[in-house]
């Protein structure tokens, strides 16, 4: 039922004249505090921000795909951030739902959230302007007892969690209550939840929570997802009104500029063991760069090439990310390799969705990728800002 015809295709404007137009008239919708802030920090909003923007204001339901470091996820918070900055949605309750495949990905999501509001709020107090008080919490099965106990007795304004605690929340009455005023849902990475037992679990609790929030708007998210009308009709289901389901409509917005990559493929010249010449070359190119994200298809070859990496080097050259680290060691490689002082990391999927590194020069493929969306989402993290080029070698083990 997913397949209906319920997504509308609107492709980013693509003149550049129609684009500055359209940039400036979509940040002047917003306070002017938060469009004093957004110009402060960005030269002008994307053709994908500027889109994004005049679609929410209308409260359409909204897919946005666009290449990794494209706005995305700051096109989806910012017009519901101005609404809670303005009062036209009160704050003392959650209002803004976002939910993620990932409890990492919620983790980076928040830190990228608080930065903002804590600059918005300077600037509202520096024009002497009340700021609403606007709080950012992450609800995920990391999240201790007490402070799951917090978040149902004062909820934020701003929830981020995964499609399973939704469901546990909407399996108890304060869960229930601490969600009765969503106005808005942000369903991030949509593209690794649609074809799965976790997606269906997801929307139909969306339905549930729909049930008890009443109507609100879902905006949808990811970097590669094909076909996207269907992807469309599965973010937005179906409304039941009497006794006919109506599939919601959706509008796609997709950036009209793929993004660059550059490529080098290379593969291991010998007839016996592969390792000591593809060590060699790994090492070569995270001699040659500032920061290196090495993927591979299984935790094993992740631990096995950090070994090799590192053996015969006066410092660590590399360290393991995998989903059997705890949260502690994973968190610590990331915080390590984002400050400069590690020099690459060895990943299995665990990185492949947007978590937070830093900077990435480059991006190396040891043996094939899964798929096509897979491959496409690794080597994004190189370089990932808007209008960068992706720097990616590929080494697959076998011709």
């Amino acid at each position: 039922r997913c397949c209906g015809p319920a997504a509308k295709h609107y492709p980013a404007a693509g003149r550049s004249g129609t684009i500055r137009k359209k940039a400036e008239a979509s940040v002047y919708q917003f306070h002017p505090l938060v469009r004093q802030w957004f110009l402060s920090r960005f030269a002008a909003p994307t053709a994908l921000q500027t889109e994004a923007w005049e679609a929410a204001a209308t409260g359409a339901h909204l897919l946005l795909t666009a290449p990794t470091g494209s706005g995305k996820t700051l096109a989806a918070f910012l017009w519901a951030l101005n609404r809670l900055l303005t009062r036209d949605l009160e704050g003392g309750t959650t209002r803004i739902l976002y939910i993620s495949p990932l409890k990492a990905l919620n983790s980076d999501v928040r830190e990228n959230l608080l930065l903002p509001l804590k600059e918005l709020e300077a600037v509202f107090r520096n024009a002497g302007e009340p700021c609403p008080a606007i709080r950012v919490l992450t609800r995920s099965g990391d999240t201790t007892a007490n402070e799951r106990q917090k978040m149902l007795r004062r909820p934020p304004e701003v929830l981020i969690t995964t499609p399973e605690s939704l469901n546990l929340l909407l399996a108890t009455s304060r869960g229930t209550a601490a969600l009765g005023n969503v106005a808005v849902v942000v369903l991030d990475e949509i593209h690794a939840l649609a074809a799965d037992k976790r997606g269906a679990h997801l929307m139909s609790a969306l339905e549930r929570l729909q049930a008890v929030a009443g109507p609100f708007q879902r905006i949808a998210l990811s970097a590669t997802v094909r076909p996207l009308e269907r992807i469309a009709a599965f973010a937005g289901g179906f409304a039941t009104g009497g006794q006919a389901a109506v599939a919601r409509p959706v509008r796609i917005l997709q950036d009209a500029h793929p993004r660059r990559h550059h490529l080098t493929v290379t593969m291991p010249e010998t007839a016996g063991s592969i390792w000591p010449d593809l060590t060699a070359r790994l090492k070569e190119i995270i001699r040659a760069n500032r920061s290196t994200l090495i993927f591979t298809n299984s935790r094993r070859l992740a631990e096995r090439l950090a070994r090799l990496l590192n053996e015969g080097e006066a410092e660590i050259l590399a360290w393991a990310h995998h989903g059997s680290l705890s949260r502690e060691i994973r968190r610590a490689v990331e915080e390590r390799l984002k400050a400069g002082e590690l020099r690459a990391i060895v990943a299995t999927s665990s990185l492949e969705l947007g978590i937070d590194i830093g900077a990435l020069d480059t991006v190396v493929l040891v043996q094939t990728p899964p798929g096509t969306a897979a491959t496409l989402q690794r080597l994004g993290r190189a370089n990932h800002r808007v209008g960068g080029e992706s720097r990616g070698v590929p080494c697959p083990r076998h011709g």
